[in-house]
């Protein structure tokens, strides 16, 4: 797919950052070599050159190079994947909601575009950091030193992007959308209280508990469930009302369409992140005990009836330990979320902008809104103008002198 004519403003931005341009390396903050080039398959397409392959990690690997490479780089970290899917590039993350495939916007501008699969699915955040410092020192194995270095990434792929300029001095900028950056403690009660709350309103259609998901719930889910589901918010509008209010879960309220996808797609994330989450912090760390639901027809006999889990106060610690930010940027950032995200809700914005604010130098954040339903649902000028954004930023820091961090006044 070949990038779409773009519109005045959109050329404008990249004659501006092109004005911007100097050169500098982004050195590898790890003391490890690169690893040696395992290179599967190299493919000749209209304007670059694909390579795949395998990391040292054992994370397959995908590198476009455009014909006429302008030196600088973008590698994209991709979102959740279930862990019962076999792990490969996510191809469908690769395409923006209005069909553009995203390497073929990057590489006809001249950059690199690289991504991973990340050793293993799943919220593997952790993971995903290392994996992607790795394919960095793959491509300069390969090729050479990337002037400049931008991470990309989109929901849990934004959560890595975030964390990643947080911890490495790796990358030149960071790009994050629609991700759970703000505080993903109040991320997995969110997905819980969906959980709590939706049994509550539509009692016996989902089997087991709502930090144990059984096996055949996840094996059943498009086949059984979807259905159980659909025909249960069509017999009952009056309690999918009150249960999007009691959730606070955003829809578009001009599209009853959107009520379905809401609930389905929350309910996704609980069926089949969940248990995998349990696992990797080692116990349970939603918790709703002292919570107070509001927006039902009765909220007193709600909250007296509504099912209550405690959670283990371990693995709440570790959850924050693996999974929170800090705000502590080392490059410029820019975030980017609509603003009625059923998944992600927008607020993580908010949260993750006090915290940069407080903690890292002026100018290093910025985060833009987009007044539009749905998870991750950008065009493409509206991504293009994001990065131009970014680009912009990163080259004017190079000239400008960034004084220490300073907490700003609230």
């Amino acid at each position: 797919m070949r990038l779409k004519r773009l519109p005045l403003t959109a050329i404008l931005l990249v004659v501006l950052f092109l004005l911007f341009s100097c050169s500098t390396d982004s050195p590898l903050s790890s003391n490890n070599q690169p690893p040696t080039p395992k290179i599967q398959k190299s493919v000749k397409i209209d304007g670059s050159q694909t390579y795949t392959g395998t990391l040292e990690t054992g994370a397959l690997y995908k590198i476009w190079m455009p014909d006429r490479w302008n030196g600088e780089l973008v590698v994209f970290a991709h979102g959740y994947v279930s862990p019962t899917e076999p792990v490969a590039i996510p191809e469908d993350q690769l395409t923006l909601s209005d069909g553009t495939y995203i390497p073929d916007m990057v590489t006809d501008m001249g950059y690199a575009f690289a991504t991973t699969s990340y050793r293993e699915n799943g919220l593997a955040v952790q993971e995903g950091i290392v994996d992607l410092e790795k394919l960095v020192g793959q491509f300069k194995s390969m090729f050479t030193n990337p002037t400049y270095t931008y991470l990309v990434g989109g929901s849990e792929g934004g959560l890595i992007t975030i964390k990643s300029v947080e911890m490495k001095h790796l990358y030149s900028g960071g790009l994050a959308l629609c991700g759970p950056i703000g505080d993903f403690t109040k991320q997995v009660d969110y997905v819980g209280d969906f959980r709590v709350l939706f049994d509550y309103f539509f009692p016996n259609i989902l089997p087991g508990e709502p930090m144990h998901i059984p096996q055949e719930l996840m094996d059943d889910w498009e086949t059984v469930y979807v259905p159980k589901i659909l025909q249960a918010l069509q017999t009952y509008p009056d309690r999918v009302r009150e249960l999007i209010i009691c959730a606070k879960a955003a829809v578009d309220p001009n599209d009853p369409e959107t009520f379905a996808q809401t609930i389905l797609g929350v309910l996704w994330y609980n069926v089949f992140a969940t248990n995998d989450l349990v696992a990797r912090v080692g116990g349970n760390p939603y918790d709703n005990t002292d919570k107070t639901y509001h927006g039902s027809a009765d909220d007193a006999y709600l909250n007296k009836n509504v099912r209550r889990i405690k959670a283990d106060p371990e693995a709440v610690r570790k959850l924050r330990e693996m999974y929170d930010t800090t705000g502590k940027l080392n490059v410029p950032v820019i975030t980017m979320h609509t603003v009625a995200d059923p998944i992600v809700p927008a607020w993580h914005e908010r949260l993750y902008r006090e915290k940069a604010f407080s903690q890292s130098p002026r100018g290093y954040y910025n985060n833009l809104f987009v007044l539009r339903y749905g998870h991750c649902n950008f065009t493409s000028d509206e991504v293009l103008d994001a990065f131009t954004k970014l680009v912009i930023k990163v080259k004017a820091t190079k000239t400008v002198s960034i004084p220490a961090p300073l907490a700003r006044a609230r």
